[in-house]
């Protein structure tokens, strides 16, 4: 339980801290509406205007400006272009290791019927949880509902983002497996939950890199996904403490920021580069281990000394999932304005 409660806590603060740069421009925005121009002749009347309608008016135009690009047909014929390489290449991918996967000719004989039913079943709500992330993040979007959120106050909205997040996951993993309609309406809500803390980043990524970071990230844990489950059994259990003491390291380089002054470059350079690239190690790691921890409960579920529930499992690759993906935008951002 530690290890998801500090996952899930880096995972809002790190998509607070990217965003906030967002939310600057926003701001520069409706400083430059708020600002007074200079008079040469006194008008007779003047009309206040509210705050809300300056909002509104910031909001409306920055929708624009974000949508000016996707408008072009070239650079959406390009990027359906790349799309479709790329899901041939991975379904290709796919395939190929679902062959190896399935085969029943390996020296340690396959993995037993039972387990490889509860690891399918782990990934299918995974892959059903990370659509629905997805699918709730654009919505949000969309609508300007993240946006007015964040224009009120980001703090309180993390603070209530994170509360809400824990107490819906608490909520998933504490409920019956029996149980079907409480469980999967907790589980509905934590999956919103965390596209709220998503949805910043369609503020600043292009779709293309939303795209190809999504991509690389299901490239990378299916990859280790595969590793793990064809790995000897227990293999990777014993990292789950180096994994806490790494996620902890990364959630202090994280805070950084806050603490060092502006002149530090050299020190904010370094702890950047732990918080993405030692992030991905260590989020990387924590697939390997969740693989095997989902592989050693299913021998305990079979033996029936705990019950079978791939609802719960499924929420730390979720967290694995978004982790990742938040690292795999910012590195390709990052690419990207070098080449400007």
């Amino acid at each position: 339980m530690s290890f998801i409660m500090r996952r899930q806590f880096k995972l809002a603060s790190s998509v607070g801290a990217a965003s906030k740069s967002a939310f600057k421009s926003t701001n520069s925005i409706r400083a430059f509406h708020q600002a007074k121009p200079a008079q040469f002749f006194t008008p007779r009347s003047t009309t206040p205007v509210s705050t809300l309608a300056k909002a509104r008016n910031a909001f409306q135009q920055s929708r624009t400006y974000m949508q000016q690009p996707i408008a072009q047909p070239a650079n959406r014929g390009e990027l359906m272009q790349k799309l479709l390489v790329g899901g041939a290449m991975f379904g290709g991918s796919l395939i190929a290791l679902n062959m190896i996967f399935n085969r029943e000719t390996r020296e340690d004989g396959g993995m037993p019927p039972f387990e490889r039913a509860y690891l399918n079943d782990t990934f299918m709500h995974t892959g059903l949880g990370v659509g629905i992330i997805g699918l709730s993040a654009r919505a949000m979007f969309q609508s300007g509902f993240v946006y007015r959120m964040m224009a009120t106050n980001p703090w309180v909205v993390m603070i209530g983002g994170i509360a809400l997040s824990m107490g819906t996951m608490m909520g998933t993993r504490a409920t019956d497996p029996s149980n079907y309609v409480q469980k999967y309406a907790l589980w509905t809500a934590f999956n919103v939950t965390q596209a709220a803390f998503v949805a910043p980043l369609l503020f600043m990524a292009p779709p293309a890199i939303i795209a190809r970071a999504g991509l690389y990230t299901v490239a990378m844990m299916g990859t280790l996904s595969f590793v793990g489950a064809t790995a000897k059994q227990e293999k990777y259990l014993y990292i789950g403490g180096p994994l806490l003491a790494g996620v902890a390291l990364v959630a202090v380089s994280g805070f950084a920021p806050l603490v060092l002054p502006a002149t530090a470059v050299r020190t904010l350079a370094f702890t950047e580069n732990i918080w993405l690239y030692g992030g991905l190690a260590v989020f990387g790691g924590f697939t390997l281990y969740d693989v095997q921890k989902i592989l050693h409960h299913a021998r305990l579920a079979e033996r029936g000394i705990i019950k079978k529930d791939a609802v719960n499992e499924s929420i730390s690759l979720e967290l694995d999932f978004l982790n990742i993906f938040v690292r795999m935008v910012q590195i390709l951002m990052m690419q990207q304005n070098r080449r400007k």
